[in-house]
């Protein structure tokens, strides 16, 4: 019995683009074609159409034919099948760091594109930038993550 292809990230639906359903892709890492099959929020859909550039990619899915069902998408993850890329040490994927423990500040709740970083969102609602300044070590491993509280704002300074 062959096992399926696992899901990888491609790219998160972005801003809604005109007015027949197309959207743009933030954070592409996989190049888009029409024919494409793709699965959003566990629904599969072809790629009818690609415009832009690999960096700014607008796309339409099938099944999404106005402005209205493209911005309820804004913000879901678009993934593909395929084998992922392996990773460099020190690299980790962005979806790993979803439920690892912050100490005293509680579990990642998701992972947020943000303009200039992806920010981690605590239980409690806490955002942790995902910079240097801000997270110390991240072990996918062992399931945690350290961060500076003080750049944080979470301890005086001495």
């Amino acid at each position: 019995m062959a096992s399926e292809p696992r899901l990888v990230i491609a790219g998160r639906v972005g801003r809604a683009h005109g007015l027949d359903g197309s959207f743009k892709v933030n954070q592409p890492v996989r190049d888009f074609t029409v024919g494409l099959l793709v699965t959003v929020v566990r629904t599969e859909r072809l790629v009818e159409r690609v415009a832009g550039t690999a960096r700014h990619p607008l796309v339409r899915l099938e099944g999404i034919a106005d402005r209205e069902a493209a911005t309820a998408l804004r913000g879901e993850v678009i993934r593909v099948p395929g084998a992922e890329t392996p990773l460099d040490e020190g690299e980790f994927r962005i979806a790993d760091l979803v439920g690892c423990q912050v100490e005293g500040l509680g579990a990642v709740q998701r992972v947020l594109p943000g303009p200039s970083c992806d920010v981690l969102e605590l239980e409690d609602g806490l955002l942790v930038p995902l910079i240097t300044d801000a997270v110390d070590e991240v072990d996918v491993g062992g399931r945690r993550i350290e961060v500076n509280r003080k750049f944080l704002g979470l301890e005086e300074p001495s």
